[in-house]
């Protein structure tokens, strides 16, 4: 799992098991269409979650957090770990 921040400061979170590829994907405009216009983008987290399920209902976890504990995330990457657990 991955979470991006866009240059309106806005965290965009995702799934892909080449990050790094992905992101060049999102930077070309041929990632998510949420993505598209918004950059620079930068990647600001990375964590390999493990089987694509468990990536999936991790995401879907982070996308349900406010703002402000995505920022929370994103400054302390460990609060993941938890989220990961908790997922399974």
């Amino acid at each position: 799992m991955y979470l991006v921040r866009c240059l309106d400061g806005a965290l965009y979170t995702g799934i892909a098991r080449d990050v790094e590829r992905r992101l060049a994907q999102h930077r070309a405009g041929r990632g998510a269409k949420a993505l598209r216009g918004r950059g620079p983008l930068v990647l600001v987290l990375a964590r390999r979650v493990g089987e694509r399920g468990h990536a999936l209902r991790v995401e879907a976890a982070i996308k349900r957090l406010k703002k402000n504990e995505k920022e929370v995330l994103a400054a302390r990457a460990r609060l993941v770990e938890g989220l990961i657990r908790r997922a399974r």
